[in-house]
């Protein structure tokens, strides 16, 4: 036997065993985590790793012998492969199993939460006016005397100025919280050309002493429709609508004569009591109606102080407290509930 021949006869040996001790070696490969499953495929499936490494000695194996060889590297691939598909696969159920499981939560399921009555009812309000065509228009809570006051046709020493419980900032008489979103009317009108429809949602500020039926601090939301021939009739009519939408198509409305300094005519608008459905009950006080909201025609006045032409425009404007109208949808007696945050009471919506 050459030289030569012997030389092969011990590559194919030496190649058969390797792979032999190959196949036991990954057999008895532990893995137990990312780190170590990358290192494995380094050393066996890498550009550099054994199974590269054989495939290109195979080429040096006699013809007679590929045949054995190559059966013993494909079977020593395929077991790399299928080992490594496998701890792969497990290795990712692993992290996700884990990931699904927050080990900090406490063990008390939380309950989701819910938006205040008041934000409840402010919304159901704004989207009935939203579908009328009015925009939501909003105004600083610090005001001064003339966009509370002056413009909305109070005079300096009117007395209609004792209607209104006011706080004022550092004692400066032009500086106050306002104490109707009336403000935000005037801002409207004297930026804007009409026609205008607007609602103006917000947070009003009294001096008044907090009881079952009073508190400081309230919420209005008020509307303003201004253009060219807009009638008391044209107020009614988008009163009812508003009253049936938020309190059922069987709701009635009645409109009594009252007093406003910016409106001419003015009214109080009551609804028929959704209780009792106005047979009388405690709620109404037995008369079958609720008060709900004060309304009627912008004062020729008004539009003027604000640059607008009575004599072309005219309109209506109304206001209710978000906090009357939650107690009446919901009967709820006591208004000091809504600013507890007690969640006996809040869970209830």
């Amino acid at each position: 036997m050459s030289c030569i021949l012997i030389k092969e006869f011990n590559n194919h040996y030496k190649m058969k065993e390797a792979i032999y001790q190959h196949l036991k070696d990954v057999d008895s490969y532990t893995i137990n985590n990312s780190a170590e499953l990358e290192e494995f495929r380094l050393k066996y499936l890498s550009k550099k790793g054994i199974l590269q490494q054989l495939f290109e000695s195979f080429r040096t194996i006699p013809n007679e012998e590929k045949k054995e060889i190559g059966k013993l590297i494909n079977e020593l691939k395929q077991k790399v492969e299928g080992k490594f598909s496998e701890i792969q696969s497990k290795l990712e159920a692993d992290s996700t199993e884990n990931t699904a499981i927050d080990y900090t939560l406490t063990p008390v399921s939380m309950k989701l939460g819910t938006r205040h009555p008041l934000s409840q009812v402010r919304n159901e309000i704004t989207s009935i006016f939203k579908t009328l065509g009015f925009t939501i228009s909003e105004g600083p809570e610090i005001e001064d005397d003339w966009h509370v006051f002056s413009a909305l046709n109070f005079a300096e020493e009117h007395p209609a100025r004792d209607m209104q419980d006011t706080f004022f900032i550092e004692k400066n008489p032009d500086i106050l919280l306002r104490t109707h979103t009336s403000s935000v009317q005037i801002r409207a009108m004297e930026t804007q050309k009409p026609p205008l429809r607007i609602i103006m949602p917000g947070r009003v500020f009294r001096n008044e002493a907090i009881s079952y039926r009073a508190h400081c601090i309230f919420h209005q939301i008020e509307g303003l429709y201004i253009d060219k021939n807009v009638s008391f009739a044209d107020l009614k009519q988008t009163l009812l609508y508003f009253a049936k939408e938020l309190f059922g198509a069987d709701t009635k409305i009645r409109l009594r004569p009252s007093y406003f300094p910016f409106t001419e005519p003015s009214a109080e608008m009551d609804v028929s009591c959704s209780i009792c459905k106005g047979k009388g009950c405690n709620v109404c006080k037995h008369s079958g109606w609720l008060e709900i909201l004060g309304c009627g025609m912008v004062d020729p006045n008004v539009l003027a102080n604000c640059g607008i032409d009575p004599n072309v425009y005219t309109g209506y404007a109304f206001g209710m407290g978000i906090e009357r109208i939650t107690m009446l949808k919901y009967a709820v007696k006591d208004l000091r509930m809504y600013f507890e945050n007690d969640l006996r009471f809040l869970n209830q919506f």
